[in-house]
């Protein structure tokens, strides 16, 4: 038999990336829950699954979270994997009190209603290397919690919550960090693919502080295979980092992007402000995740963004009359 997974965020580049992974495996049952209406095709990589086990449901955490309770007691799933977050960093400065609403007050309701679900068998939720703060040296996950954006604090405050469920309760939680994701199907105003669309139209690409912030930026698929690992073969109340060997600044990144679509750094690249409270650098160390899932990054930096300069020129009568710009939804 099939085993349920409930995957709350399924609309998120993340989630989405995560049930493909899933429907590939061809062992589960999966439930994507997501607040907003399910995306297209150009968005959502598991919409290539024809007759797949797999069920979407329009519901808002924020608003509607007992008609969640109502579909997991229905479904009994096994495994609930949470990817739902407010996750963008600099708008959280204008509305944090949304940030925390999302992830922790309503995070929060959900723990409490799973940690007397007799049929859960794991809870793994997606948390985030912001938490930290700026990072120095290489950072395991015992590292000290220093939240600089009221994003990171809401998703620390969560993070704390769920951990006294662990105490407590002995909940079945898995918790991921993981680095900066990108891939084919992201978010347009991600700088990875806003950098490949911005070259196609002639347009600016803004660097924050001169992109010289350091990220660890790591493939979704690479990232869902270490949440999947983790799903299966965690341990109960442990943290596993998902990160790169090496971290590389975004100035570099857009580089790389600029020589492989043949247009020259300096004129297609402006310096702006830099972001309140960017962070200097990620790097954070996965070690543990490697020793003890045998998991590790297999999709290079090059082939990686050679996949999203594939996927916005397939696509690109579509993408070029979508914003490129973030949009805040309460």
């Amino acid at each position: 038999m099939r085993k349920t997974v409930v995957v709350i965020g399924s609309n998120s580049f993340s989630g989405s990336d995560f049930i493909d992974l899933l429907l590939e495996k061809k062992e589960y049952k999966v439930v994507g829950v997501s607040r907003s209406k399910e995306k297209s095709a150009l968005f959502l990589p598991y919409k290539r699954h024809e007759h797949a086990q797999f069920q979407f449901v329009h519901i808002d955490l924020n608003k509607e979270m007992e008609k969640l309770f109502a579909l997991l007691a229905r479904h009994k799933p096994a495994y609930v994997v949470n990817f739902a977050a407010q996750s963008e960093v600099a708008p959280s400065w204008d509305h944090p009190e949304h940030w925390f609403q999302t992830n922790a007050v309503s995070l929060a309701r959900l723990g409490n209603f799973l940690r007397s679900a007799p049929y859960l068998r794991r809870y793994l939720h997606i948390s985030s290397p912001e938490v930290y703060g700026t990072c120095t040296g290489r950072v395991r996950e015992n590292a000290v919690l220093n939240p600089s954006t009221p994003y990171a604090a809401s998703k620390a405050a969560g993070d704390l919550f769920l951990f006294t469920l662990v105490k407590n309760f002995h909940f079945p939680l898995v918790m991921i960090r993981s680095t900066n994701v990108y891939g084919a199907h992201q978010q347009l105003f991600k700088i990875i693919p806003r950098t490949v669309i911005y070259i196609k139209l002639g347009k600016k690409i803004g660097l924050h502080g001169g992109g010289k912030a350091v990220k660890s930026y790591i493939h979704i698929r690479d990232v869902s295979r270490g949440e999947l690992a983790a799903l299966t073969d965690g341990k109960n109340g442990e943290i596993y980092h998902l990160s790169p060997d090496h971290g590389i600044s975004v100035r570099d990144v857009v580089g790389i992007i600029c020589k492989k679509m043949g247009a020259s750094f300096t004129k297609v690249t402006e310096v702006v402000p830099q972001r309140l409270g960017q962070d200097k650098a990620y790097v954070i160390d996965s070690s543990y995740a490697r020793k003890t899932l045998g998991w590790k990054p297999a999709i290079s930096t090059e082939q990686g963004l050679d996949g999203v300069v594939e996927w916005v020129n397939a696509h690109w009568t579509e993408i070029k009359k979508m914003p490129l710009e973030y949009i805040h939804k309460p």
